[in-house]
């Protein structure tokens, strides 16, 4: 006897600004009961265009922040590790959920391939060939060097196409939950992010956009064919949904609290 595929909420904020972003991600997260609630894929972009840190980034050491600021660039810290991104003409996702939602039985490596599969269905359905990095790995190839900049390196299952990366993909777990986000890059602003970084890395040969590909989806278009792949990708149905009031009140007590503060962004205190 087959079963209904899982329910899903799915959650399309549009775009916000950083701290925005950043406090709604949180808060799906601290939310999340893995008994009662229904697991989240939440949608969203950046307006204005921003950099976000890793969690144990070091924003000073690494970031020319009197430029950022001159620039009008904010610089906010996210909950999960990982390099600096530039964040500005990409359709970004988070996904928040509990281990078993997914199927997970083989730890958190084969989680994480299980949750960023989705993003190889969303290229395929874009006509593109895309793998996983561990998958496609030259003889002799590191993968999991750590980069201040988050496409100057590989992970293991950083999505690669044509042997560049594309987008980047962060997890965190937190009580029993797991929070993943990530981006799909619709044009390259690789060297805008560059720019702000005290050290040189060679990101531009590292990374790829849709636009660099020939590819420049309709913004629609290209969230219904993610919205396919993931249901297809983990067997689930997503039901359009918006955030309860415990979540906006959650995110906007974050927001004003946390991600608008140096003390988190800059010092990486909470």
């Amino acid at each position: 006897m087959t079963h209904p595929p899982s329910p899903w909420r799915l959650i399309d904020t549009g775009p916000l600004d950083g701290p925005a972003n950043m406090a709604l991600d949180e808060a799906l997260l601290t939310c999340f009961d893995r008994k009662s609630s229904l697991p989240v894929l939440r949608l969203y972009g950046w307006d204005p265009p921003a950099l976000s840190v890793g969690r144990y980034q070091d924003a000073a050491a690494a970031l020319h922040l009197s430029r950022c600021e001159a620039d009008g660039i904010p610089v906010v810290r996210r909950m999960t590790g990982g390099g600096i991104i530039f964040h500005a003409q990409e359709l970004t996702y988070s996904i928040v959920c509990a281990p078993e939602q997914v199927g997970q039985v083989a730890g958190v490596k084969e989680g994480f391939r299980r949750l960023c599969g989705f993003l190889l269905g969303t290229y395929q359905r874009l006509g593109l060939t895309a793998s996983f990095a561990t998958d496609l790995n030259p003889a002799g190839e590191r993968l999991g060097v750590r980069a201040a900049f988050c496409f100057a390196g590989k992970e293991e299952f950083d999505v690669l196409v044509n042997g560049r990366k594309i987008g980047g993909n962060a997890q965190r777990r937190l009580s029993g939950a797991i929070l993943q986000h990530g981006s799909i890059p619709l044009e390259s602003r690789v060297q805008d992010g560059l720019s702000y970084l005290k050290e040189a890395a060679p990101a531009a040969a590292e990374s790829v956009s849709l636009a660099e590909l020939g590819l420049q989806p309709d913004p629609d278009r290209l969230k219904q064919l993610l919205v396919e792949s993931f249901e297809e990708c983990l067997g689930v149905t997503l039901v359009p949904d918006r955030l309860s009031r415990r979540e906006y009140e959650a995110a906007t007590l974050l927001e004003q609290n946390k991600y608008r503060s140096p003390r988190w962004n800059i010092e990486g205190q909470a």
